[in-house]
C-alpha cells in the first residue's frame, strides 16, 4: 500500500524564517512528516518549494499532494520584515485637526535616555502626509464638532497626487464613538477605492492616543505587503489544486483566515515565533511540564517566552522597529543571536556577536555560498558541536576549512589569540546574550527561572540550551522531537482566535454589571463575525479579561475573569480584583488592597476550538543507546577538547539514556549533552535532559 492510499489527507503547518522555511504534514493517524527548504526573497516561492519537497516524500506530485490537503496554517514574516526593513507602503494619516504630531510625541519615550545623538525613529508616515481635519469628540464621546467631509475629500485627493498606497485614520476619542472614523473611511473608498484603509476603531478601539495612532499607522504600513503576499500565495496554491482552508498564524497565539489577516497585518507581526510558543504549550501538556521557558534559536534570531500553567504570557506593550504595537501579542523577547549572527571586532577592540546576521544567502562561511564573515554556526562547527557531513541530515555539507579561516582572519588574528580561543569566545558571548534574554522575560517580570523547564527549539537551540540551564539554575531541558520545525508544528495545532478590545472606565467597587455584560456580548458578536471558522472550528469558547489598576497608576494589569457562565457576576468581579492584587505584587513587588481599583478596558478572546491533534507514541525500548552510537570525536566544552560520544538521533528509541559529554545528530538540529548532564528519549521522541544541580544559577 503506498503512502497516498494509506494516508489520504494531511494538514500542513508552514513557518517561514529568515534562513529556512519549515513545513510539517500531519495525517489523520498522528504521523508527522517534516522538511526544511531555504527561504527565498519572495516567501511564497520557498513555501511552494517546501510543499513540493514534502509531496516527494509521499511519492506524490505537488498537485496531487495539495489536493489531499484539507488545511494549511502559515506563519509568515512578511509583516515583520516589512517593518524591520522599512519597506512598507507609502502611508497618509488622517487625524483630528491639531493632533497630527501625536505619533512623534511617543509619550516622551526614548530608547536611550542619556544619548542626545539618538536619531528619531524612521518616519513611516512623514509629517507632510499627516493631515488634521476639522472634527472633535469630547472625553465622553459627545460630538463637539461635526466631521468636515469636504476636508477629508481634499486630503484624500492630495494623498492620491502624492501616490500614497495606504491611509490610516485615527481621530481623538474615536474608541468611544467611531462614527466620524467610519465616515472618513467611506469617503476614502469613494474617492480612491484602490487605497488600503486602516481605521483605529477596527485596529485598536481603546484609550491612549499614541498607542492607537502608532498601531494604526503600523497596520497601514504593513497591510498592503501582507495582503499582496497572501493573495499571491492563495493563487499559487489554487493553481496547484489546493481547495482546503488557508489560515495565518497570529501574534496572539491563534490563527485567522487570510482576509482578516490582511486587514489586520499588525496582528501578524509575531506570526512566525508565535507558532513555537503555541507548540511548546501543546507539548508541555502532553508531557506534564506546565511551566516552561521556550527558546527558539534559528538562523537570525533567538526568541524567548514564558508559559505558566500552560498559558503563554501576553503583552500589550510591544515595540518593534521603535514603533509601539498595543495589540495583545504573545510576550516574545527577541535578540539577534541566531546561528547566522556575525561575530565582529568593534572599534574599541572588543568582540561582539550579532545582531547582524548572514541570513540564508550568503549565510555562514561554512555554507560555501560566498559568505566570508564568521558566525555562531561557524564557531559551533569549529568547536566540534556540528558534523560537517550530517547538516540537515546530510542534505547539506559544511565547509570546516572555510569556518576556521573566517574565525582566524576576522577574530583571532585581529585580537592576537588562537582560533580555538576565538571560537570559544564567540560561543561564550552568544551564550551570555541568550541567558540575558531569558532573564529579561523571567527575573525582570517576577518569575524565578528555576521553577521552569527550558524547552529548546530551532535548528541551533539545543546546542546552547544546556549552557543556559546551567547558568540560570534550570534543572530540565526539553528538546522536542520536532524541535527544528516547532513553529510549523504550532501552526498546525493552534486554535482559531480573535481578540476584541473596548475601553470602559469605572471604579471596580461600583461597576455597572449590566453595562459590562452588554458590552461583552457585543464584543463576542463582533468576534464571531471576524472569526468565521469555516469547516475547521468544532465549537467556540469566549474568555473574558479586564484591565485593572490602582487609582493614580499609569499602567494596568490584565486579569482573567473566572466564570463558567456567560454573565459576569459581582462574585466573579470580587474574585478578579483579589487576583489583581496578587498579580500586581508579583509584577511590581507590592500590593495595596485598601487602595481603590479602577477598571480601564475589557478584553475578550473568542477561541474556535479545532479537533485536538494526536501524535504517535512509541513504547520504551532498552536503556542502552549503543545501537545509535556512530563514534567519538573531540568537542570543545572549554579550552581543552574532550572525546564525546556521537549518536545518530534517527536511531534513538524511547527509553534510551545518553550520558554526557555527547552529541546527538538529528535531521535539522544537533543536541549537545554537556558533561554531567543526562538525556532520556521519551515516548513522543522528545529528548529530556537533566542538568547537573551543583550550580544555583545566576539570577
Amino acid at each position: 500500500m503506498n503512502a497516498a492510499t494509506a494516508y489520504p489527507t494531511w494538514m500542513l503547518g508552514i513557518d517561514v524564517g529568515g534562513t529556512f522555511t519549515d513545513l510539517v504534514a500531519l495525517d489523520g493517524e498522528g504521523h508527522l512528516t517534516s522538511t526544511k527548504t531555504p527561504s527565498t526573497p519572495d516567501p511564497s516561492v520557498g513555501v511552494m518549494n517546501g510543499i513540493a519537497k514534502l509531496a516527494g516524500k509521499f511519492g506524490l506530485s505537488l498537485s496531487d499532494f495539495l489536493n489531499r490537503c484539507t488545511l494549511i496554517v502559515h506563519g509568515t514574516t512578511v509583516a515583520t520584515n516589512t517593518l524591520l526593513e522599512f519597506s512598507g507602503a507609502k502611508v497618509g494619516l488622517l487625524t483630528t485637526e491639531g493632533f497630527r504630531d501625536e505619533i512623534e510625541f511617543r509619550r516622551a519615550y526614548k530608547e536611550s535616555v542619556f544619548s542626545p545623538r539618538l536619531p528619531a525613529p524612521h518616519p513611516i508616515v512623514p509629517r507632510r502626509l499627516r493631515i488634521g481635519v476639522p472634527e472633535r469628540l469630547d472625553a465622553q464621546g459627545g460630538i463637539l464638532r461635526p466631521l468636515d467631509e469636504e476636508a477629508v475629500r481634499e486630503a484624500v485627493r492630495f494623498f492620491v497626487e502624492e501616490e500614497v498606497e495606504a491611509v490610516a485614520v485615527c481621530f481623538l476619542f474615536s474608541f468611544l464613538d467611531p462614527t466620524h472614523e467610519r465616515r472618513a473611511g467611506e469617503i476614502v473608498a469613494e474617492e480612491a477605492p484602490h487605497l488600503f484603509v486602516s481605521l483605529s476603531n477596527d485596529v485598536l478601539p481603546q484609550i491612549r492616543e499614541f498607542e492607537r495612532v502608532s498601531t494604526t499607522v503600523v497596520n497601514a504600513y504593513t497591510g498592503p505587503a501582507l495582503q499582496r503576499y497572501l493573495e499571491r500565495l492563495e493563487q499559487s496554491l489554487g493553481e496547484e489544486g489546493f481547495t482546503g482552508e488557508l489560515y495565518v498564524m497570529q501574534s496572539n497565539g491563534g490563527v485567522q483566515n487570510v482576509v482578516q489577516s490582511g486587514r489586520l497585518a499588525a496582528g501578524c507581526l509575531l506570526s512566525g515565533p508565535a507558532g513555537g510558543v503555541t507548540a511548546a504549550s501543546f507539548i508541555g501538556e502532553r508531557i506534564g511540564h506546565h511551566n516552561l521557558i521556550t527558546v527558539d534559536m534559528g538562523g537570525t534570531s533567538y526568541d524567548v517566552s514564558v508559559i505558566e500553567q500552560l498559558q503563554p504570557t501576553l503583552s500589550t506593550e510591544s515595540w518593534i522597529s521603535r514603533y509601539r504595537i498595543a495589540l495583545p501579542m504573545l510576550d516574545i523577547h527577541t535578540v539577534g543571536a541566531g546561528g547566522g549572527s556575525i561575530a565582529w571586532v568593534d572599534g574599541g577592540g572588543l568582540l561582539q556577536v550579532g545582531p547582524r546576521s548572514a541570513g540564508s544567502y550568503p549565510g555562514p562561511a561554512c555554507y560555501g555560498r560566498g559568505g566570508t564573515e564568521p558566525t555562531v554556526t561557524d564557531a559551533n562547527l569549529f568547536l566540534g558541536y556540528l558534523n560537517p557531513d550530517r547538516f540537515l541530515g546530510g542534505e547539506m555539507k559544511l565547509d570546516a576549512a572555510a569556518a576556521e579561516r573566517a574565525i582566524r582572519t576576522h577574530i583571532a588574528e585581529p585580537l592576537g589569540i588562537s582560533t580555538i580561543e576565538a571560537a570559544i569566545a564567540i560561543s561564550e558571548i552568544v551564550n551570555n546574550n541568550m541567558s540575558n534574554a531569558i532573564r529579561f522575560v523571567t527575573t525582570q517580570r517576577g518569575y524565578d527561572p528555576r521553577r521552569f523547564a527550558l524547552l529548546a527549539a530551532g535548528g541551533a537551540g539545543a546546542i546552547h540550551a544546556g549552557r543556559q540551564a546551567e547558568d540560570l539554575g534550570i534543572e530540565t531541558v526539553i528538546v522536542p522531537g520536532f524541535a527544528p520545525v516547532l513553529c510549523a508544528l504550532g501552526d498546525v495545532s493552534a486554535p482559531l482566535k480573535v481578540t476584541e478590545l473596548r475601553t470602559r472606565f469605572e471604579r471596580a467597587a461600583s461597576v455597572n454589571l449590566e453595562g459590562i455584560n452588554a458590552l461583552f456580548d457585543e464584543m463576542e458578536r463582533s468576534a464571531r463575525d471576524k472569526l468565521g471558522g469555516g469547516k475547521t472550528a468544532r465549537q467556540f469558547e469566549a474568555r473574558r479579561y479586564v484591565d485593572l489598576r490602582y487609582e493614580g497608576e499609569v499602567h494596568e494589569v490584565t486579569v482573567p475573569i473566572r466564570t463558567r457562565t456567560r454573565r459576569v457576576t459581582a462574585l466573579n468581579l470580587e474574585a478578579t480584583v483579589a487576583q489583581f492584587h496578587v498579580m500586581h505584587e508579583r509584577l511590581y513587588a507590592h500590593q495595596n488592597p485598601g487602595q481603590p481599583v479602577e477598571l480601564l478596558n475589557l478584553r475578550l478572546d473568542l477561541i474556535g476550538l479545532r479537533d485536538r491533534i494526536q501524535l504517535q507514541e512509541s513504547p520504551f525500548d532498552e536503556e542502552n543507546p549503543e545501537a545509535a552510537l556512530t563514534g567519538r570525536r573531540p568537542v570543545h566544552f572549554g579550552a581543552k577538547a574532550v572525546q564525546a560520544h556521537i549518536y545518530n538521533g534517527d536511531l534513538l528509541k524511547p527509553g534510551h539514556m545518553i550520558v554526557g559529554p555527547a552529541v546527538i545528530e538529528q535531521w535539522g538540529t544537533t543536541i549537545v549533552v554537556y558533561p554531567g548532564h543526562e538525556a532520556l528519549i521519551d515516548a513522543l521522541g522528545n529528548c529530556m535532559i537533566e542538568v547537573r544541580r551543583e550550580r544555583e544559577g545566576r539570577l
